[in-house]
């Protein structure tokens, strides 16, 4: 497609999704993207996504991808939606291991025996599997517990209020959703900072009044 079709949602997310793509071309270096959408468009093969690093999000719903390949360097990928694609197998030691939510629905792929236990035995972290809940995951124990490392890995890793599904508008959905927390904890923290701060000048007001007073 040409360069207008490209829709910067945000700096850190791009959309491609509808545009009749049928392959993933090579790309230098983004780092800085953490959120891409190809869905619903022509695409046989995922390749080339070396190039994103720090993906986080990852929608290649709609396509005719036919196996599940080259994400391994996708080491922080949290959200793949593979569904309504032509998976007729799947090896799960190709997805990546840090992955939380994946949805491979309408796949011939989720007719394999065992299909379920096998993903789930693969990804440690997963918390959802096609729009059901993952139980006793390593991920759910960290939520529960409250372990994550930082702000921002508790932001991306935490679950979405609403079911994993392969529209068009759940990552740009979970991204306001991420975006308005955020903005909620910095108002709770400058509300907190103004406290703070008044009652550190009623404490040096009642100090003033303690203190004798200056000699004339």
């Amino acid at each position: 497609p040409s360069s207008g079709s490209v829709e910067l949602v945000s700096p850190s997310t791009i959309r491609l999704d509808r545009e009749n793509i049928s392959a993933i071309g090579r790309l230098g270096s983004l780092q800085e993207i953490h959120s891409l959408y190809l869905q619903q468009n022509q695409i046989e093969k995922i390749e080339n996504l070396g190039c994103f690093p720090n993906l986080r999000f990852l929608s290649l719903a709609g396509n005719r991808i036919r196996r599940v390949e080259n994400l391994q360097p996708l080491r922080h990928l949290r959200l793949l939606d593979l569904s309504h694609n032509q998976i007729q197998t799947l090896d799960p030691d190709e997805l990546p291991r840090s992955l939380r939510l994946l949805d491979l629905t309408g796949n011939e792929c989720t007719r394999q025996h065992g299909y379920r236990e096998l993903v789930v035995g693969a990804l440690p972290h997963l918390l959802q599997l096609d729009a059901q809940h993952v139980r006793g995951s390593v991920g759910e124990e960290e939520e529960e517990g409250g372990s994550s490392s930082s702000e921002d890995e508790d932001e991306l890793l935490s679950e979405p209020s609403g079911p994993f599904t392969a529209g068009k508008d759940f990552f740009a959905d979970l991204h306001q959703e991420l975006a308005e927390r955020s903005q909620r904890r910095r108002r709770e923290a400058l509300k907190e900072h103004r406290t703070r701060l008044e009652e550190l000048e009623e404490l040096r007001e009642r100090w003033d009044l303690l203190l004798p007073p200056a000699a004339g």
